[in-house]
């Protein structure tokens, strides 16, 4: 059945009102940056499942029995997920395998928009290591506060690695052993992490020399050689436990300080209850290598832990309520859906049945104007 013109235009306009708008705002610079959209709860993925709405693809993450695969075969690949939604410090579980390869970088990333940062890092090149590092307000004047830990078997095996986060400390764990604590009073001045944080994953060539700067290729222990390829990261699951409720993190100042951050309709560390029981006992990485390993010339990791992709694909969202040119960066979950356990947002039941209801208000109001006209004219 063809929709009448002033239908479609009506839908278009609904369309639209419950669309997002997006700008990339720091807010260490503005005080119009928009919200942030607040987890406030804990969610289990499993990506044997499939894709989740909750997560934003960049390049073709593909879906199979051992969940989501982050592949890259050709140079400008860069497949990743990003989280819709921001955490107010909390708890990220991966258990994965890392991408192989020379140059090749597998990354799990916490970010939030004044560039604090929390990372898990596997650099293809050594299949029995993993860096754990982390900046704060985008300074990357220096690369000291990386660690490297000695862990078997990471592209051959599933292992569940785990970033734990506080006001007071953040502790890297891998398979429920921690490997690294950073408490707030041993960080770099001004580098505590401490501001709503985005979850990121995927895979990248670090390694591209086509593509990055000299200091990124010899961090990644590149060059990359693509006929060896292609190189796949493999993630099974996914468990994350904001510790914070409400539906938004707003900044209330330029502060970029965890007490300016308002949690709307909740209380920022409102379900600290829920804080995983992680061992007090505080293992030691190496530092970052002096030797060929060592990142010499600058820049080294990018800001984000992330190469952008560079592939044809183009970023894809599905059952999400916002369009695909606004990505929903910014606000809450708009009324009439939910996120579930699952990691999905769905409609209510309530918002479903509101709808046809809409378009049939729609539509009458339609023939109700045509009915006026037909009468005016036979008058």
């Amino acid at each position: 059945m063809r929709i009448p013109f002033r239908i479609a235009a009506g839908a278009s306009i609904l369309a639209t009102t419950a669309a997002q708008t997006w700008s990339k705002c720091n807010p260490l610079h503005q005080t119009t940056c928009p919200p942030n959209t607040a987890l406030g709860m804990s969610i289990n993925i499993y990506f044997s499942k499939g894709s989740v709405n909750s997560f934003e693809a960049q390049g073709v993450p593909t879906y199979g029995s051992d969940g989501a695969s982050f592949t890259v075969g050709a140079s400008g690949d860069a497949p990743q997920l990003n989280s819709l939604f921001y955490i107010m410090f909390g708890h990220v579980e991966i258990t994965m395998k890392a991408a192989p390869g020379a140059g090749i970088v597998s990354s799990v990333v916490l970010e939030s928009d004044d560039l604090d940062e929390i990372d898990m890092e596997w650099l293809g090149s050594n299949p029995d290591e993993m860096q754990t590092n982390y900046f704060g307000k985008g300074l990357t004047t220096t690369y000291n506060r990386g660690q490297f830990h000695a862990v078997k078997g990471t592209q051959a095996s599933w292992i569940t690695y785990a970033v734990d986060w506080t006001k007071d400390r953040i502790v890297w764990t891998v398979d429920g052993k921690v490997v690294r604590e950073l408490k707030q009073q041993d960080a770099e001045p001004n580098q505590y992490p401490q501001t709503p944080m985005q979850l990121k994953l995927g895979a990248w060539a670090g390694g591209d020399a086509a593509r990055n700067p000299p200091g990124t290729v010899e961090w990644a222990r590149g060059p990359t050689d693509f006929s060896k390829g292609p190189f796949v990261m493999a993630v099974r699951s996914l468990c994350v436990t904001d510790y914070s409720t409400g539906k938004q993190y707003r900044y209330k100042d330029t502060s970029g300080s965890w007490g300016s951050i308002e949690a709307v309709d909740g209380q920022v560390n409102g379900n600290a209850g829920g804080q995983k029981n992680i061992p007090t006992v505080t293992a030691t990485g190496a530092s970052a290598p002096t030797a060929s390993h060592a990142t010499t010339s600058a820049p080294g990791v990018p800001v984000g832990g992330m190469g952008k992709d560079g592939s044809p694909a183009t970023k894809t969202q599905t059952g999400w309520p916002w369009v695909g040119t606004n990505p929903p960066t910014g606000g809450s979950i708009p009324s009439g859906w939910y996120m579930t356990p699952e990691g999905k947002i769905l409609r209510s039941a309530a918002a479903a049945l509101a709808a046809p209801s809409l378009l049939l208000s729609a539509v009458s109001a339609s023939v109700a104007v045509g009915a006026a006209i037909f009468m005016g004219r036979a008058l």
